[in-house]
């Protein structure tokens, strides 16, 4: 890519050499299947390929693996099984053909989940609230970074120009890594990822794509394989991605994942009361909101949300119609009509997707 002095070493391999492998007929019996999994870190994610000999429509298709747990921070030495569990299936956009990408949720050898595995009672929850057809988007925020963890395209021994030409900019002194993300996008539209949008963000070197809508727990899927491809398409261009809420201290923005939700009834005409209700509820448990945006428990959300860089206080709960400095912002458009959704402005960037959508409905539709 133009312009990256990095000197990762999976870019400097020819890439036009593996495609002249990868270009090899495959046979029409065999299939390769990518097991997708969430570490002990609950930040990163781990594959490991799997071939099969028939072409899996469903994830109940597939067999349950199993990797070292002690080598993902999640299982001891002296019993390190874990074992893979797959529940959605997606096209492989690297492999193509027939492959698949595989997200699994871990077990540990009790059949108990792991604790890094958010998703099982994330998927309970939606079963109690599956009535109100709760419906999310979120919009990912993330950095681009050099092998040397110096952002993607800013100058070694200083700063760009300060905030303001770069979000949504156009031309090669605004924008930083748009190859990385246009090969995201296409790359998340084949594998069948609801991805909707993306844009440059207001830090250089920073962008934003969004997905959804996706009904339950299916934000959670399709949120961290898109970040998987994410990863997986900045690794063949050599450059890091990095989902860290603050990760350039001092007057830059933050990273977020805005969650965008709603209801049946909040969809429907006269919507607007039914947000404003859900509004009153989750100003009652911010705190409880705030341990659930961020893998940390609100550690990593504290250097982002400070009120300033269009945050609110991580201290405060607050709400307002097209105001980017509230907790929960009510688009403008969704004012003037009376019906849509709300926005939750404070998931930190490396959020939990499964946790946050779990804690929203617990608070929203349940009324826990």
């Amino acid at each position: 890519m133009s312009g990256s002095t990095c000197m990762s070493t999976s870019c400097q391999l020819n890439k036009q050499t593996t495609l002249k492998y990868l270009n090899l007929p495959q046979p029409e019996d065999k299939v390769q299947c990518m097991y997708v999994w969430i570490d002990g870190t609950g930040e990163q994610l781990r594959a490991k390929t799997k071939t099969l000999d028939f072409v899996p429509k469903h994830p109940s298709d597939l067999p349950v693996w199993n990797f070292d747990g002690s080598s993902t921070y999640q299982a001891e030495g002296s019993n390190s099984d874990i074992y893979l569990h797959p529940v959605a299936l997606y096209n492989d956009p690297f492999r193509g053909g027939n492959n698949k990408l595989v997200l699994c949720e871990t077990y540990k050898f009790n059949g108990q989940p792991t604790d890094s595995n958010k998703r099982k009672t994330c998927v309970e929850v939606m079963d109690k609230a599956k009535a109100e057809k709760p419906w999310f988007g979120i919009e990912q925020e993330y950095t681009l970074l050099d092998c040397d963890k110096h952002p993607f395209g800013w100058p070694k021994n200083g700063f760009p120009g300060p905030q303001g030409p770069y979000y949504c900019g156009v031309g090669a002194d605004k924008v930083y890594g748009r190859d990385v993300e246009e090969a995201h996008y296409r790359a998340c539209m084949y594998a069948g990822i609801p991805i909707c949008g993306t844009n440059a963000e207001v830090m250089p070197a920073q962008w934003e794509f969004q997905v959804g809508p996706s009904e339950g727990v299916a934000i959670g899927d399709d949120l961290w394989m898109s970040r998987f491809i994410l990863q997986r398409v900045a690794e063949d261009f050599g450059v890091v991605v990095t989902f860290d809420p603050k990760p350039i201290p001092g007057d830059w923005n933050g990273a977020g994942a805005h969650t965008n939700f709603s209801t049946k009834a909040m969809r429907e005409k006269g919507g607007l009361k039914e947000i404003e209700k859900a509004i009153e509820r989750l100003s009652k448990h911010h705190d409880r909101h705030i341990q659930a945006y961020d893998p940390k428990q609100g550690k990593d959300n504290e250097r982002r949300l400070t009120g300033f860089h269009e945050t609110s206080s991580i201290h405060d709960f607050s709400a307002g119609v097209a105001n980017r400095g509230a907790s929960i912002r009510i688009p403008r458009q969704v004012a003037q009509e009376g019906m849509g959704y709300l926005e939750d402005r404070r998931p930190s960037s490396n959020c939990d997707p499964y946790s946050v959508a779990e804690v929203i409905v617990r608070t929203v539709c349940l009324a826990e």
